[in-house]
């Protein structure tokens, strides 16, 4: 079984994201896993990484993608690496389903 790219925190959902800014266009790309075997989902926006536009296109792009509010996304950890850990509040099964979806 290959490692998750989330993980589920009492009511909070973590998700290990690899951004890669000024990427063309604004897209999920699957899952990946880095050499120590830590799965991550590859995301990729448009907007360069000054002043935050990256990670805000990142938390909106996941809010639309997992269909939830925007305010529930939130980056967490790595703000100003290309690795990030995003919290998403809320994890319901409904949640759940549409993150394996996109792996």
């Amino acid at each position: 079984m290959a490692p998750e790219f989330f993980r589920v925190n009492g009511e909070t959902i973590e998700l290990f994201v690899r951004l890669t800014p000024r990427g063309g266009m604004d897209a999920l790309d699957g899952i990946d896993c880095d050499a120590a075997g830590r799965a991550f989902l590859k995301a990729r926006v448009r907007a360069v990484p000054e002043k935050g536009a990256a990670n805000a296109a990142l938390e909106k792009l996941l809010a639309k993608r997992l269909d939830i509010a925007p305010s529930r996304v939130d980056i967490v950890s790595g703000a100003i690496a290309r690795l990030k850990t995003v919290r998403i509040a809320g994890a319901g099964t409904d949640l759940l389903d549409a993150l394996r979806a996109l792996g």
